[in-house]
C-alpha cells in the first residue's frame, strides 16, 4: 500500500516499515510524510548526510517544504550536489530513515524450538518492547541463575509440554494434563562461543525429583515434596510444579545445573513454521500415521503447521514406535529448522521476521532473570556465533530399565551417561572446533612462546607437587596417580590444597628447571602463559621440586588443559548442519 492509501495507525504494517539498508546491513524505520510515529522506544536521529551541503535554494528549488505532524515542519529533503538522492526502493517520496538508537536486535522461541531461532534468527532489529510484553515470565527462585553473563559458558533448560492451550490442539497430548515436560533439550554453550550440545533428556527416564520451592500467585512460597524412582516429565506440572522442579530434577540426575530455561506448547512448532514458509524434511519410507495424521511421501518434504506439529509428535511412524526414536526424528527436524532461520530467504525478509517474532514471543515462557528486552537480545547474539557444524545433538545414553519386567521406563547407562554429563559440565566439545586465540594470549605471545622451546628433562627426571587451587575436590590425588602410573612422572606428590583458589592451572619452576617444566607443560597441555618461572620449594627428601597448581580450568586427569576437543564418549550424535531422512 502506498503512503497515500494508508490511514489509522492500526492499518500500518510493521514489517513494512522496516527496509534493509544495504550500507550498514542493518534494517530502519521508513515512515511516510504523515504517518504516526513508531512505537519502538528510543531517542531519534536523522539520517546520515550523503551529499553535500544543502542551501534554502535547494529547498526552494525542490518545491514546497514537507510537514509530518500537525504543527511540525520538516525541513526539505536534501540533495547531492551531482545528482538527485534517490529514494530507497518501493519507499519513494517518503522522509529519510532514522536509525534508533542502539542495535535493538532480538527473535526468540519456545519449548523444543526455542534456542534454534536465539541462534538464527537476530538479523532484524524489531519494536522490542511490544515483543517483550509477549513473554511471559516464571519466578524459579534458587534453582536457576540471577543473571546472565556474556563472559562464560551457560545452560539453558527447553522445555515443550504436552499442555493442551491454544484452538486446534485438542487431539495433541492428555486431555487435562497439567502440562508435563513431555520434550526437554539441555542447551549447553561453550565459554568460547566455538561449540554447543543439545541434549535431549527421555521423558521416560527414572529419575529422583527432590524437594521443589515453588512461588506462588500472591509471592508466598510453598516446598513440593519430592519423589523417587518417577518418570522425568512428572518434574513439571504435578502437584503445583513449576519448570524450576524441572530445572532441579536435570541438575540432580546430571549434575549439570541449568542457568535459565525456555518453555512453550504445541503452538511453537505450528506458529513457527508457519512464519517461516515451512521447513524442510527427508523420509526414508512414505508415512501415513492414522493417530498423528501425519501424511509424507518417501523422500524430501516441507512441513509447517498442524503437519509440522505431527511430523514432531508421532511415535509410530519411526523405527521402534518408542519416545527415543521420536527424539532423533525431532533432532532431525530442530537442525533443519535452524538452516531455515539461517537462510538468506529468513534474515532479509522484514515480513517474516516480524511474523517470527510475534509467533516466537507469544509461545514463549522464561525465567524472571532474562524475562527483559536486553538480556534476551544478549542471548541471542551470543548464540548466533556458534557455528551450526558444532552444535551437536545427542541423547542422555539410557538402557531398558531392568526392574521392569517388560520395560516401558529407561535408565542412565553406566559409565556411558556420566562421561556424557563430565564433558558438558568441563566444557569439552563433542565436534572438532578451532582453537581460539585470546586476546591476553596475543599480547604476551612473543614472551610465553620462548617458555616452551628447549630441551626436555625425561618425565622420569621431573620433580613436582601438586596444590589443588579451585579444581574439584580429590583432582590433586587423581593428577597424581595419573602422571605417576600414565605418564611416568614418578617423583611426584600430592601437596594437597593451595592457600587460595585459581581460576587458571600454573606450574611455577626455578630457572634451572626449565628443562623439567617443558617436559611437564607438554604432558599437560601447558600452554606458556600457565608457565611461571619463579623458585623451587625443598619436597621431603630436600631436593628442589616445582610446583603445579590445579586450577578451575583442570578438565579432569589425562585432559590436556590447552584441548578445545578432546576424545569424547562413544555415543550416537548428530550436528545442526547434517541433513538427514528419517527412518
Amino acid at each position: 500500500m502506498d503512503a497515500q492509501g494508508r490511514g489509522r495507525a492500526d492499518d500500518v504494517d510493521p514489517a513494512d516499515q522496516w527496509v534493509l539498508n544495504p550500507r550498514t546491513g542493518e534494517y530502519e524505520l521508513r515512515l511516510p510524510p504523515s504517518a504516526p510515529q513508531s512505537p519502538v522506544p528510543g531517542p531519534r536521529r536523522p539520517a546520515p548526510r550523503t551529499g553535500g551541503a544543502s542551501s534554502p535554494a535547494d529547498g526552494a528549488a525542490s518545491g514546497a517544504r514537507r510537514t509530518a505532524a500537525p504543527g511540525r515542519e520538516v525541513p526539505p529533503q536534501r540533495r547531492r550536489r551531482s545528482a538527485p538522492e534517490e529514494p530507497a526502493p518501493g519507499r519513494r517520496g517518503r522522509r529519510p530513515a532514522k536509525k534508533s538508537k542502539g542495535k535493538k536486535a532480538l527473535l526468540w522461541a519456545g519449548g523444543s524450538t526455542a534456542f534454534v531461532v536465539l541462534v538464527a534468527g537476530v538479523g532484524g532489529y524489531l519494536y522490542l518492547k511490544h515483543l517483550e510484553g509477549n513473554v511471559t515470565t516464571t519466578d524459579v527462585g534458587s534453582a536457576g541463575s540471577s543473571s546472565f553473563k556474556k563472559d562464560e559458558a551457560f545452560n539453558i533448560l527447553i522445555i515443550g509440554t504436552d499442555k493442551r492451550t491454544g484452538a486446534g490442539n485438542e487431539g495433541y497430548g492428555d486431555k487435562g494434563s497439567v502440562g508435563h515436560a513431555d520434550t526437554t533439550i539441555l542447551l549447553h554453550v561453550a565459554e568460547d562461543r566455538s561449540n554447543a550440545t543439545a541434549l535431549s533428556i527421555p521423558r521416560d527416564l527414572i529419575v529422583d525429583i527432590p524437594d521443589c520451592e515453588t512461588t506462588q500467585e500472591d509471592g508466598s512460597t510453598e516446598i513440593v515434596p519430592g519423589e523417587q524412582d518417577v518418570r522425568f516429565n512428572r518434574s513439571l506440572g504435578e502437584d503445583g510444579r513449576d519448570a524450576g522442579c524441572t530445572m532441579r530434577t536435570v541438575a540432580e540426575a546430571t549434575g549439570i545445573k541449568p542457568d535459565h530455561f525456555m518453555m512453550a506448547d504445541f503452538n511453537a512448532v505450528k506458529t513457527l513454521t508457519t512464519a517461516v514458509d515451512g521447513v524442510d524434511v527427508c523420509v526414508e519410507k512414505a508415512v501415513d500415521d492414522p493417530k498423528s495424521h501425519l501424511k509424507l511421501p518417501a523422500g524430501e518434504s516441507k512441513v509447517e503447521g498442524e503437519q509440522a506439529l505431527a511430523f514432531v509428535r508421532t511415535r509410530h511412524a519411526f523405527g521402534n514406535e518408542g519416545d527415543l526414536d521420536r527424539i532423533k526424528v525431532q533432532q532431525q527436524f530442530l537442525g533443519s529448522l535452524m538452516r531455515k532461520m539461517a537462510s538468506g530467504d529468513t534474515l532479509t525478509s522484514p515480513t517474516k521476521l516480524v511474523k517470527l517474532a510475534e509467533a516466537a514471543t507469544k509461545a514463549l515462557t522464561v525465567d524472571k532473570p532474562i524475562g527483559n528486552v536486553g538480556t534476551l537480545k544478549d542471548i541471542a547474539l551470543e548464540l548466533k556465533k556458534v557455528p551450526t557444524k558444532n552444535i551437536t545433538f545427542m541423547t542422555v545414553p539410557v538402557i531398558d530399565n531392568p526392574a521392569e519386567p517388560k520395560p516401558v521406563t529407561v535408565v542412565l547407562k553406566p559409565g556411558t551417561a556420566e562421561q556424557v554429563f563430565s564433558t558438558i559440565r568441563n566444557d569439552i566439545s563433542f565436534t572438532e572446533v578451532e582453537k581460539k586465540e585470546k586476546a591476553a594470549k596475543k599480547k604476551e605471545a612473543a614472551a610465553v612462546a620462548a617458555r616452551l622451546e628447549g630441551e626436555k628433562s625425561d618425565p622420569s627426571e621431573v620433580r613436582v607437587r601438586i596444590l589443588n587451587g579451585g579444581a574439584p575436590a580429590g583432582s590433586a590425588q587423581q593428577e597424581l596417580n595419573y602422571l605417576q602410573t600414565t605418564a611416568g612422572v614418578t617423583k611426584s606428590e600430592n601437596a594437597g590444597n593451595a592457600q587460595a583458589e585459581a581460576a587458571k592451572t600454573t606450574l611455577e619452576y626455578a630457572p634451572d628447571q626449565a628443562d623439567q617444566a617443558r617436559a611437564l607443560a607438554e604432558i599437560l597441555g601447558l600452554s606458556g602463559a600457565a608457565m611461571k618461572p619463579g623458585e623451587s620449594v625443598t619436597n621431603a627428601q630436600g631436593l628442589p621440586t616445582m610446583t603445579l597448581t590445579l586450577g578451575k580450568d583442570f578438565k579432569g586427569p589425562g585432559v590436556k588443559l590447552d584441548a578445545t576437543s578432546v576424545e569424547t564418549p562413544d555415543v550416537d550424535k548428530t550436528t545442526a548442519d547434517q541433513k538427514l531422512c528419517a527412518s
